[in-house]
């Protein structure tokens, strides 16, 4: 297992120089600024610099290209943060939000499995971290799912196997100390999974409470089921800017919804059908030749901008509904149970792995996140996960056809958290212990190795800048 300090630098804190000249240049200035912070809700860049077709990294696209329109063509809000000179937070400086640091909760100075926490453990040991005035405040929590998205760092490669040679973290190691599945300890590379606040209002495989988690070894959001206190994950914790993963929709009544906390504008409506990914990315830019809605530089949104949009407290059993609000109109389907449902929808983020570069690339699944258990069709992950789709091909080719549905090749194996297997090592015998309670890994609920469904023909909604 390596583990990642994450203090390759340390940057002092910005401060805000008050105003004390009236010349037109600092009012202009000013003015600007305030129109920045009066953005509650800015989502942070993706990260991702590089270009791919459907299999691997290309040279940059120029409009007209094919895969035109991915997320390296446009950059947003660039990730900046500054670490505190203890070494004990980092300051986000786009979102306002200070972390802390590491995830090393047992603060030996190393991060390991013995750092791992149970959800029903996390408000005692927020209560301790307070009282303690950790870095010099009392008011950290947990954070919410959308808040913990924001240090989502694209750059990263899922390991897809079980070594960790080839991959590189979904957050950046210079400022946060991470670690990967520690294989001696009966964990998988891809256990570095990460709790948010956010209980899925649904429920996983056959009835399961679940609360959404990211994992920053495979670059995915799902929701982890935790029956009897549920397995123990990494946590970084938050503090400030509490409005930051809150919504501000207006209807324009012209087909478009704005979201002022994101300075976002989205479709009302959506593609009505599937696409591959590289359809997805063409039918933006003939929404645009044709000024769709009255405007021509709609794009496909990355995954960061359509996770924005996502309503945790919505979901197919608990509201009938999809994860989204309800003032933008969405698709109905029948998912591969034979159940109503609702699409998942392409993101323009590439889901980069140590196999298969560019050959997958993320969706937000605004449905059920299905997949295949114990030889039925199951809500996975939850609505409001994200996952990743092959971009191409036909599905008999990728995956494996069962009772209405496809799903991930490898049945059988055990899984990893994403779309690929991934062999868990044999576990130590006796199973080791962490404060009188067996650590259990991430891995197959009782009943069977699940598999994520694939459809590789997913939905659209476009995304603009409302200030253009």
């Amino acid at each position: 297992m390596a583990s990642i300090s994450g203090a390759g630098s340390r940057l002092p804190y910005i401060s805000l120089v008050a105003l004390i000249s009236a010349s037109l240049s600092l009012m202009a200035a000013a003015h600007a600024e305030k129109k920045i912070d009066s953005i509650s809700y800015p989502i942070v860049d993706t990260a991702q610099v590089q270009f791919f077709d459907d299999k691997d990294v290309i040279p940059k696209p120029k409009p007209g290209d094919d895969f035109f329109g991915q997320d390296a063509q446009y950059s947003f809000n660039k990730m900046n943060y500054s670490l505190a000179k203890d070494g004990l937070t980092v300051v986000d400086n786009v979102t306002g939000l200070m972390w802390t640091q590491s995830p090393d909760l047992n603060r030996d100075g190393e991060v390991t499995p013995d750092d791992k926490i149970a959800f029903r453990d996390v408000g005692e040991y927020v209560e301790k971290l307070n009282q303690a005035r950790f870095g010099g405040y009392s008011d950290w929590r947990l954070p919410t799912i959308k808040q913990l998205y924001s240090l989502m760092n694209f750059s990263g490669i899922d390991p897809a196997g079980p070594s960790e040679s080839n991959a590189k973290p979904f957050i950046d190691t210079r400022y946060f100390a991470f670690a990967y599945g520690d294989e001696e300890r009966g964990e998988r590379t891809i256990d570095a999974q990460f709790w948010s606040s956010n209980i899925y209002t649904g429920d996983v495989f056959r009835g399961s409470l679940a609360v959404f988690g990211l994992n920053l070894a495979d670059g995915r959001i799902k929701a982890y089921a935790i029956p009897g206190g549920g397995p123990r994950n990494y946590a970084y914790f938050v503090r400030g800017n509490q409005a930051y993963g809150k919504n501000k929709f207006v209807d324009n009544k012209d087909g478009t919804v704005s979201d002022l906390a994101t300075g976002l504008m989205w479709m009302k409506s959506d593609s009505r059908k599937g696409m591959n990914w590289q359809e997805a990315l063409a039918w933006a830019e003939e929404k645009n030749a044709q000024n769709f809605l009255g405007h021509s530089d709609w794009r496909l949104p990355n995954a960061k901008e359509l996770q924005s949009i996502v309503d945790y407290q919505r979901s197919p059993n608990k509201t009938t509904s999809a994860s989204i609000d309800s003032i933008f109109e969405i698709s109905t389907i029948k998912n591969e149970g034979k159940e109503k449902d609702f699409p998942w929808f392409w993101t323009s983020t590439t889901h980069v792995n140590s196999r298969k570069a560019g050959a997958s690339a993320n969706y937000i699944s605004f449905g059920r996140a299905m997949g295949y258990m114990a030889e039925k069709w199951v809500d996975l992950h939850g609505a409001g996960a994200q996952r990743s789709d092959p971009k191409s091909g036909q599905l008999d080719e990728v995956a494996v056809y069962k009772d209405g549905g496809y799903h991930i090749k490898g049945l059988g194996r055990p899984q990893s958290d994403g779309d690929g297997p991934q062999r868990r090592p044999p576990m130590p015998e006796p199973p080791f212990m962490t404060d009188g309670n067996m650590q259990r890994a991430m891995g197959p609920p009782p009943g069977g190795a699940p598999e994520d469904a694939i459809r590789i023909d997913n939905y659209v909604r476009l995304v603009r800048n409302i200030d253009g």
